[in-house]
């Protein structure tokens, strides 16, 4: 439509067709494009599903949201958002999904997730758009994505479905993980709804107490990944689990360095991005956090994710007040259901940022601001509030001791410090960035110290899950990397060439990343060590895990899986290859979840203590973990199979099991009679 200048000075629009256009200036709200939005929400995702190209919706869904919010200037910015947004919502809708007949079955979850999108984006009037800007920069936090799931996936590169489990068996914890994941895809929802149903998958009370949000979470992902809610068989269902918790963990990496990037803001150019940049990504790429991935700390990788994330936009939230309200209260919802112990860094940081950022909302709208406070509290907490009203002892879990990833004292620590530094330099307090990180950092100190006070006072010493609260600080700490970066003074400006100023800043941006990789991560690119002492690179955690270090036996069978052994055994099942306890049990969970049946662990846990099965033992030795294999079936209430790898062992197992009850059937089966049966499978996978 043209418009026409009036003798007052107004403009009047001629009689020319155009598209119709609010007062604002916004296209007015037509019904019949809204429907036309929702058929297409639904037909698109059954037209892909029912090709088997379910996960496209998956990039389609952040990029319409991405089309729809305001954020940022550059598509990798509008992207990121998009995501946590997409994360929150999954997390938040899952608690429909959970009591409605479809469960998580793709199609009616997308449509719903689509549908969301396309009133949003009708009641707002704002027609899809996406910002096809880039920087250059975009390389390197997409590229330590990249480099990180190539050192990730490498040990499973050419490895059958079997020889994998070596990998995702490491730890015990990540057994716990993947029978929440199946739980939640066998009942259609969150475990803390179906607590009945979900008992058969899973060690209770897990089912109640635990944190479920980065389980339900991969279990959407999986249904899109197979365009069905069948997760097939439960080996395939292990392969793809711990493909997700490599991603994971690749992906903490690219938000690290895009929240240090993103915290930077405009001011961020040049060279300077490339040194904060490229110095994150090799503190992350020399960090001892890869040992997360062995360790089985599913859940902390993706809860340190959403925290980088949310904390980020919470320091530099360049976007509407709208968008603002919607990530800062989805994204405090998604910490605390991945990893509620997060939620209090997440909700002290949003509290920070509210304070610092409270002129942009405005006053008369406050009963509005109540409202969602209150229903965002009321989401964030609903889980927790289950935990405690049902087994979860509060004081007695929060000083539990265990295998723990200690977060490096050195980067949270000097860390930490450097935001406060560089937040308060004359350049970064006078702006609200500078001062929502100054709060931020020290609010999250204050928690992290205060636990660790409580449990000096509690146990005398830090443990397990102060670890786990310190490395909020570790991500804090790296993200806030960004603001240093400003900082660094630049040469005087000069009358070069734009392609020679180009190619020099080129030229230090290579240098930059250099430097920063090799005085953080310890490359040192092609020199020898003193006296052929390996490189500090080469000895890190995450060169480890790449070359096949970090796996586990399972037992003393040279990689043996339980898959053939089983074939002809059925019910509960106790398996003992190992003299060595810790390994009877997790070759005992294994087969449990190998066989649907994760529920019989929690009787079964006694094998923990069970140190025979792959050689005779002295008498005493012998007697008392006869005793755990007793309980284990007493607790188990039912008759049990016993598989041992030792003839003479299973001989004599047998000889003193003869008239207890519940019936205990002791079977042999020796690695050499089955010969490699790692990527075989049974009846019942």
């Amino acid at each position: 439509m043209v418009a026409a200048r009036t003798s007052s000075g107004e403009t009047a629009p001629d009689d020319t067709p155009g598209p119709v256009r609010s007062s604002a200036g916004k296209p007015a709200r037509s019904l019949p494009v809204l429907g036309a939005a929702v058929l297409a929400s639904w037909l698109v995702p059954a037209a892909l599903i029912s090709t088997g190209l379910g996960i496209v919706l998956l990039p389609l869904l952040v990029l319409a949201v991405g089309s729809v919010i305001k954020v940022g200037g550059v598509l990798l910015d509008r992207l990121v958002a998009a995501a946590l947004i997409v994360a929150g919502s999954v997390v938040v809708l899952g608690l429909l999904f959970s009591v409605w007949p479809w469960g998580i079955d793709p199609i009616p979850t997308s449509g719903v997730l689509f549908s969301g999108v396309a009133l949003i984006g009708w009641l707002s009037r704002r027609a899809p758009r996406l910002p096809l800007r880039f920087r250059p920069s975009d390389l390197m936090v997409l590229g330590t994505g990249a480099v990180l799931w190539h050192y990730l996936h490498k040990p499973l590169v050419g490895k059958g479905p079997g020889w994998r489990m070596e990998f995702l068996s490491t730890a015990e914890d990540r057994l716990n993980h993947f029978s929440y994941f199946v739980g939640i895809e066998h009942v259609g929802g969150y475990n803390f709804l179906h607590q009945e149903a979900a008992k058969a998958y899973m060690m209770g009370p897990s089912e109640a107490v635990y944190p479920q949000g980065s389980h339900f979470l991969l279990a959407w992902v999986d249904s899109l990944v197979r365009s069905s809610t069948d997760l097939g068989t439960p080996l395939d269902a292990m392969n793809r689990y711990l493909l997700y918790i490599l991603a994971a963990y690749a992906l903490l990496g690219v938000a690290l360095v895009w929240g240090a990037r993103w915290i930077g803001g405009p001011r961020l150019r040049g060279w300077r991005t490339a040194a904060v940049c490229g110095t994150v990504a090799a503190l992350v790429l020399g960090s001892n956090y890869a040992d997360l991935v062995p360790h089985g700390f599913d859940s902390t990788i993706i809860g340190l994710l959403m925290v980088a994330l949310l904390s980020a936009f919470l320091i530099r939230p360049a976007m509407r007040t709208p968008e603002f309200i919607v990530l800062a209260a989805l994204g405090l919802i998604t910490v605390t259901y991945v990893y509620n112990l997060f939620g209090a860094v997440a909700g002290v940081a949003l509290v920070a940022a509210l304070a610092v950022h409270r002129r942009r909302f405005r006053l008369r709208r406050w009963p509005l601001y109540a409202l969602i406070a209150v229903v965002t509290l009321g989401l964030a907490g609903l889980p927790s509030v289950i935990s405690v009203l049902s087994q979860l002892d509060v004081a007695g879990a929060s000083n539990l001791g265990g295998p723990s990833v200690a977060a490096d004292r050195t980067v949270l620590i000097g860390g930490l410090l450097l935001a406060v530094l560089a937040a308060a330099a004359p350049a970064n307090r006078r702006t609200g960035t500078g001062r929502a990180q100054l709060a931020l950092v020290l609010g999250a100190g204050a928690v992290i110290c205060g636990f660790a006070a409580y449990q000096m006072h509690s146990i005398g010493h830090v443990s397990y899950y102060f670890e786990k609260l310190a490395g909020t600080g570790v991500v804090i700490a790296l993200i806030s990397l960004g603001a240093v970066g400003p900082l660094l003074k630049t040469g005087p400006k000069t009358t070069t060439t734009v392609l020679r100023r180009r190619a020099g800043d080129a030229v230090l941006s290579v240098l930059s990343v250099a430097t920063a990789l090799s005085l953080f991560a310890g490359v040192q690119w092609g020199m020898e060590s003193f006296k052929s002492v390996p490189s500090a690179w080469h000895d890190n955690r995450l060169m480890a895990w790449s070359r096949g270090e970090s796996w586990s036996d399972i037992g003393p069978r040279n990689g043996e899986s339980v898959l053939g052994d089983l074939a002809d055994v059925s019910g509960p099942v106790m398996v003992l290859y190992s003299n060595d306890d810790y390994k009877n049990l997790k070759s005992t969970w294994l087969a449990s979840l190998l066989r649907n049946r994760g529920g019989d662990i929690l009787p079964l846990y006694e094998a923990h203590w069970v140190n025979i099965g792959a050689a005779e033992r002295p008498e005493p030795e012998y007697q008392a973990a006869m005793e755990h294999v007793r309980k284990g079936a007493r607790q188990l209430g039912e008759p049990m199979t016993v598989v041992v790898a030792d003839p003479a062992t299973g001989e004599r197992m047998r000889k003193d099991l003869v008239g207890f009850q519940p019936e205990i059937t002791v079977v042999v089966r020796p690695g050499s009679a089955w010969g490699h049966p790692w990527d075989r499978s049974f009846p019942g996978t």
